[in-house]
């Protein structure tokens, strides 16, 4: 039994008391703590010990007081479970040093059993569950398959990943060939942490706003469909592509219970093209969590106000920096706690 729904209510459209809030990329690079653990150790180590990552997913609910905990772990496990070499280099980023080019490459790659490639993840989320002992609900994840397909095609993070686009124009039957497997793996996936403990599910499409609304359908939200049609009676399901609100109302049409928006548009408007039976989730430009606590306040109060009472999760437009003090991280949380209790008293 969970002793706080908060983000569970929110997202199912039910009436709650204040708004809930988290942020991406909450559990890590800026906390003490969480850089005590990555001095020593790997960060695949960190992703597969599942007591470290336990460790490191409950550290931001103690000290910064979150309302959902997300596991740690990353979108990259998937193309690893696939069959391809990752390495993560901290601070320069993910590196495939043999990615997918041509047909014959597609021989490296298979939809494999989750259970034997990433059941370390399933041991963490049940580690995890047991540690929270139902204090916050827990967010499970997977990258949404047109991103990982970026990585698994480019080799290496982008501003805009050129080489992984035009794969997908000039090899479309091969690039939805991949995007199918990315898919059928995601599925069972994330039906594997759901069967584990998670409480909802976020797909992260970091790349979807690269897109034009057409090739956004054709060549991401037709597959993010299948992954919401294939959980969204078993857990809600937040679907994140930065970028992309030119599809909001496409994407609350997939059946996902949140959407997460960036600060790049306007709260109102999301509201006007996602409609009203979706529950939005952002939009606080990380950014500004580097400006002083007063003004953390006050620009976290206009947000709240912005979106109104109900239907909206708080959190950050993308994830946290690195070098955000964590008493502004602090100063955000308490802040969304305080203001909304107020918002909703005024209802």
């Amino acid at each position: 039994m969970l002793q706080n729904d908060l983000l569970l209510r929110t997202l199912k459209g039910e009436t709650t008391e204040r708004t809930p809030v988290w942020m991406m990329r909450q559990a890590g690079r800026y906390l003490p703590e969480y850089i005590v653990l990555r001095k020593k150790y790997g960060f695949f180590e960190r992703c597969q010990t599942p007591e470290l990552a336990c460790e490191i997913t409950l550290q931001p609910v103690n000290i910064v007081g979150v309302d959902a905990a997300i596991l740690f772990s990353d979108i990259l496990v998937v193309p690893q479970a696939m069959g391809l070499e990752v390495e993560l280099i901290e601070s320069k980023g993910p590196n495939l040093p043999n990615p997918i080019k041509t047909v014959s490459d597609l021989i490296r790659v298979r939809v494999p059993d989750v259970n034997e490639t990433l059941g370390y993840v399933f041991d963490a989320i049940k580690l995890i569950k047991q540690e929270l002992n139902g204090r916050v609900p827990l967010i499970g994840f997977a990258g949404a398959p047109w991103t990982i397909l970026c990585y698994m095609v480019q080799g290496k993070g982008s501003k805009t990943f050129d080489e992984a686009k035009a794969f997908c124009y000039m090899q479309p039957q091969l690039a939805h060939q991949l995007l199918q497997m990315i898919t059928d793996t995601t599925i069972a996936y994330l039906k594997g942490q759901v069967a584990a403990g998670a409480d909802t599910i976020q797909i992260f499409d970091s790349w979807g706003g690269l897109l034009s609304p057409d090739d956004f359908e054709d060549i991401s939200l037709q597959y993010i469909r299948q992954i919401v049609n294939a959980l969204k009676d078993e857990v809600p399901t937040i679907i994140f592509a930065k970028g992309a609100w030119h599809s909001l109302e496409a994407m609350a049409a997939t059946g996902a219970a949140g959407l997460g928006i960036d600060w790049c548009i306007h709260p109102q408007m999301a509201r006007k093209f996602a409609g009203n039976n979706v529950t939005l989730q952002g939009n606080f430009d990380p950014a500004k969590l580097l400006s002083p606590i007063p003004v953390i306040k006050k620009e976290v109060k206009n947000m709240l106000q912005a979106f109104g009472p109900g239907r909206h999760v708080a959190n950050l437009g993308h994830g946290i920096l690195p070098n955000v003090p964590v008493d502004h991280a602090k100063a955000f949380v308490d802040t969304v706690k305080e203001e909304s209790t107020k918002l909703y008293a005024q209802q």
